[in-house]
């Protein structure tokens, strides 16, 4: 295999492999607060906290563990340059919207920043300048356009040919006073303070039912929430009443990291040409690290995800001087049809049940912004931002979309034609090695089978649980991942990542034996 496309790393996020673990309980009991909130990542804990002091009793439910869903697969950046967003923002719906989105995120930047203050978060966190750069003459005009309309709209814009990389570019929109941090350390200094006092966080507890009501209802496997308000902050909404999935589009992108001895200058970075390169430097542990992310796309489009990682490695080892790459990841974000994100009442029905999703691959202010929006709602206050961010606005047209960077895309394709009848290959005509995986037909029955590092054969539906869609197997990242609409699962057929919420149940006991 050429060099380019060979795997290096650990599969696992920086930030969760040099976090420390949380060990919050799992809801055994039945219990009533002000506020329920559904995922335990920045948009969901920024909430809880925000309502908190605010005078609310709260608890937050989470599958997992804190910030191991989106949030903790990030890249660590808190900024309101979001590419070329604001060309984008302004011409598909007017200058005031894309002020007011620039405003929202420059409220989330101040927002961290006291809150890391204020709760005494050890998270790196630190400010810094954020650069969106351009290579050729036609990605230059681009960020010159970029900085010129930012600043018009009162943000901290300026253009620049000054860009502290250590490769030749012809220049950059530059906003000043922006930041990163460790995520995964920040999430887990907000659990800390929303924990305790009348308010809750469990972990391992997986959302099962949610009911609008006066009190809502959450029901769990372990016991049930009642609260009067309930915020759904999963990324892909659970429950989804407002049918996010037809007006999202789930997108997939991808991140190396690896140890450097002379970084680029503190700031972050982010290409206008393509293929889109995202830059970010970090100490962990008295090691800096290079951090390097592209080579996005639809969920919907497999490719070849170890060739996606090796080009980025590639771009790391060649540009930025990383001698090895010692982590790799990906994450998925769902991307909304008209480039804004939802957030506001579940549906035009809904009277408690709140949503946040849609959050453009820019979670860390969009979803700080998107808490601060359905605090002040669920308290009964205007919010500046709230009409723009409204989740049950009538979406735009295929050319109003975003990928999330700032650059067009088209409309989300809606519902999927499942395609439960896609039996897969014959046992007899494939041989597994050790951390492969495929979709066979066993008896007439879709099998998702995987050979693990000790040649254990393990069998699964190939079923996703989500609509019926057939799974396919991932290499690189070692899950079972569907098509249709984005569900990922752990190769024990776990459930990773929504819209599926229900775990890929076991396959036929009895395989041929040419499998095993």
């Amino acid at each position: 295999m050429p060099e380019d496309a060979r795997l290096q790393g650990q599969p696992v996020s920086l930030w969760l492999d040099s976090a420390g673990e949380t060990d919050y309980p799992k809801l055994d009991r039945d219990i009533e607060v002000d506020v329920a909130v559904i995922g335990a990542g920045v948009a969901g804990l920024t909430a809880a906290l925000a309502l908190k002091r605010a005078g609310r009793s709260v608890a937050v439910i989470e599958a997992a563990r804190v910030g191991t869903g989106v949030t903790g697969h990030t890249t660590g950046k808190v900024t309101s340059l979001h590419r070329i967003a604001y060309t984008e923002l302004a011409r598909n719906h007017g200058a005031d919207t894309a002020r007011s989105y620039g405003q929202a995120n420059q409220g989330a930047i101040e927002h961290i920043r006291r809150l890391v203050a204020e709760e005494s978060i050890d998270c790196g966190f630190r400010q810094v300048d954020n650069y969106t750069y351009a290579e050729s003459e036609d990605a230059l005009a681009e960020v010159r356009a970029e900085a010129d309309l930012a600043a018009g709209l009162g943000l901290p814009s300026t253009f620049t040919t000054d860009v502290p990389l250590p490769f030749p570019v012809k220049g950059a929109v530059r906003f000043d006073g922006q930041a990163q941090f460790h995520a995964v350390e920040y999430l887990q200094g907000l659990a800390r303070a929303v924990d305790g006092e009348g308010s809750f966080v469990f972990e391992q507890t997986r959302a099962l039912q949610v009911h609008d009501g006066a009190p809502g209802v959450v029901e769990s496997e372990g016991g049930t929430v009642r609260a009067r308000d309930i915020i759904v902050a999963t990324n892909v909404p659970f429950a989804d009443m407002g049918s996010f999935k037809d007006r999202c589009q789930p997108h997939r992108s991808y991140i190396v990291a690896g140890r450097v001895d002379s970084p680029p200058a503190e700031a972050t970075f982010i290409s206008v040409d393509e293929p889109m390169r995202s830059i970010l430097t970090v100490s962990i542990g008295g090691q800096t690290y290079v951090l390097v992310g592209g080579e996005g796309h639809p969920a919907s489009e497999s490719g070849d995800t170890a060739r996606r990682y090796g080009r980025l490695a590639a771009f790391a080892r060649d540009r930025l001087g990383v001698r090895e790459v010692s982590h790799r990841w990906s994450t998925q974000d769902n991307l909304p049809a008209d480039g804004l994100p939802y957030v506001g009442l579940m549906s035009a029905e809904a009277k408690h049940l709140y949503v946040i999703t849609g959050l453009r691959k820019w979670g860390l202010t969009n979803g700080t912004a998107a808490a601060l929006i359905l605090t002040d709602l669920i308290s009964g206050r205007d919010n500046p931002w709230a009409a723009v961010f409204d989740s049950n606005r009538t979406t735009g047209t295929a050319s109003a979309g975003a990928r999330g960077d700032g650059k067009a895309t088209a409309e989300p394709a809606g519902e999927a034609t499942p395609a439960p009848g896609k039996l897969g290959r014959a046992p007899e005509q494939i041989t597994l090695a050790p951390g492969e995986g495929t979709v066979i037909d066993v008896g007439g029955q879709s099998t998702a089978v995987y050979k693990d590092t000790g040649g254990r054969i393990h069998s699964l539906s190939a079923i996703c649980t989500h609509l019926g869609c057939t799974v396919e197997f991932n290499p690189a990242d070692t899950t079972w991942d569907c098509p249709c609409h984005g569900s990922r699962f752990a190769a024990d057929g776990a459930v990773i990542h929504g819209p599926a919420t229900t775990n890929l149940p076991p396959g036929p006991e009895h395989l041929p034996e040419s499998l095993t």
